[in-house]
């Protein structure tokens, strides 16, 4: 299992709006438009259309949820951000999301509980730089995207000695990215695929680091809001169960989780293959370690100022849910 992150004293990027941080790891349209909750006791989770959410696809393709009498219906989006919102509206009852974006959202939507971590990993965010940009000092300009790519951005400059404020930030969508570095308008970026790849297709830019070299490791967490959880958490334990049986099923035979999520977002079959083999998909109860990084985020959110007030962490980050601690 990869290591918990850690962020060290960060410098400051551009003070980015708060809608614009939870952009979360997806970065297309919604594929399918959130609507009130199923009739007949379906359970509608929110998921986003990358290779990062293997495991509910292979569970709906496989009939894991099925076999364990449940009624689950994935509803994709192509924010995290916007799933997110979904869990805090009603629309959906359960998501997966990255530590990050969900930390950010939790300053507006304190009732969101986080029960375990589904996956890590520090391969498959990547460093790009634009061909002819052949060290980190020769950097002048870079791509943002507000939340996990700001982040995982200052500590590879960090990590490198570069400080914050000497670099010019150019904020846009992860779509964005590979046109900016094309025309020269950033010299690189900080992202998940296939924005890495979608330079190297295109030829303009190159992979340098990825952000596990520097220490960093991005997780994923299955979250719910409080209201829901507390009627239903028999219903949460099982989808818990299922999502770790599909989890050791991607791990053991990721040519399975590359068609299931190739069938669910129309993806490059070699591409999500990769992006499988580079993430470590584990269910893992969230521990007292998560809550103390979890803090070190908040602390960057609030110095960069898009968050403007300390979060109740120890409500919303669940330790040892899955046996039978908070709830």
């Amino acid at each position: 299992m990869a290591q918990r992150f850690k962020l060290g004293t960060t410098s400051v990027l551009a003070t980015a709006t708060l809608a614009a941080l939870f952009l979360g790891a997806c970065s297309r349209p919604a594929t399918e438009a959130a609507e009130s909750t199923s009739a007949g006791g379906s359970i509608r989770i929110a998921v986003g259309i990358d290779a990062s959410y293997a495991p509910f696809f292979l569970a709906k393709d496989e009939g894991m949820f099925d076999a364990a009498g449940l009624d689950v219906e994935l509803v994709q989006f192509g924010r995290g951000g916007e799933a997110v919102d979904a869990l805090s509206t009603g629309q959906v009852q359960m998501a997966g999301s990255s530590d990050t974006t969900t930390i950010a959202q939790l300053q507006q939507n304190p009732g969101l509980r986080a029960m375990y971590s589904y996956e890590t990993s520090g391969e498959y965010i990547k460093v790009v730089l634009r061909n002819g940009i052949d060290s980190p000092q020769a950097i002048r300009k870079l791509g943002i995207v507000p939340g996990l790519s700001q982040i995982s951005t200052d500590k590879y400059l960090e990590a490198n000695g570069i400080a914050a404020d000497s670099i010019e930030e150019i904020t846009a969508t992860p779509t964005d990215m590979p046109a900016l570095l094309s025309r020269g308008d950033i010299d690189g970026y900080v992202l998940w695929e296939p924005w890495p790849t979608a330079a190297l297709d295109q030829g303009t830019g190159k992979v340098v680091a990825t952000t596990g070299d520097y220490d960093w490791f991005y997780h994923h967490w299955a979250i719910t809001t409080d209201s829901w959880l507390s009627a239903n958490e028999e219903t949460a334990r099982t989808v818990r169960d299922v999502l770790q049986e599909a989890t050791e099923k991607v791990e053991a035979d990721p040519a399975a989780a590359t068609a299931a999520t190739m069938a669910a977002v129309n993806s490059d079959e070699q591409q999500t293959l990769t992006a499988i083999d580079e993430i470590d998909f584990v269910v893992e109860d969230l521990t007292e370690k998560s809550i103390e990084d979890a803090q070190s985020v908040v602390d960057f959110y609030l110095k960069v100022g898009a968050m403007n007030a300390q979060p109740d962490l120890n409500a919303s980050i669940l330790v040892d849910w899955s046996e039978g601690g908070q709830a």
